[in-house]
């Protein structure tokens, strides 16, 4: 009988204290620069800003895509050039065109010189 009543007033004790504790209040206040939404919607824009560029060549020698490089700026130079390093060959991507329609129209002109060349968006790093 003892071993019930024990139970049952730390039963009574538990649910006394449980209901006369009270979690503590407050108020957040947030104070930020206006520029911050700015850069927000400007990185925003950045991330969903669809990127067309050309692939005109690919090796597993950097020295080739190097000069390959080289002799596309020879051919063309209007366009930004770059070698991407992209498992396992190098790559040479040609602009960073923002509509279809610009990087059709210059792949018809680089599809003269470099005919295996490919028009396609590049994956973002998120």
């Amino acid at each position: 009988m003892k071993l019930k009543n024990k139970t049952f007033a730390l039963a009574i004790t538990g649910l006394s204290l449980c209901f006369s504790l009270q979690a503590q209040e407050g108020v957040v206040n947030v104070s930020q620069d206006g520029d911050i939404a700015k850069l927000l919607e400007f990185k925003k824009d950045i991330k969903t800003a669809k990127v067309y560029r050309i692939q005109v060549y690919q090796d597993v020698d950097i020295d080739k895509a190097k000069r390959e490089k080289a002799n596309f700026l020879n051919a063309y130079d209007e366009w930004p050039v770059e070698i991407v390093w992209n498992t396992p060959n190098y790559k040479v991507w040609v602009g960073n065109f923002t509509t279809r329609l610009e990087a059709d129209r210059a792949w018809a002109k680089i599809k003269e010189k470099y005919m295996y060349a490919i028009i396609f968006q590049p994956k973002t790093d998120d």
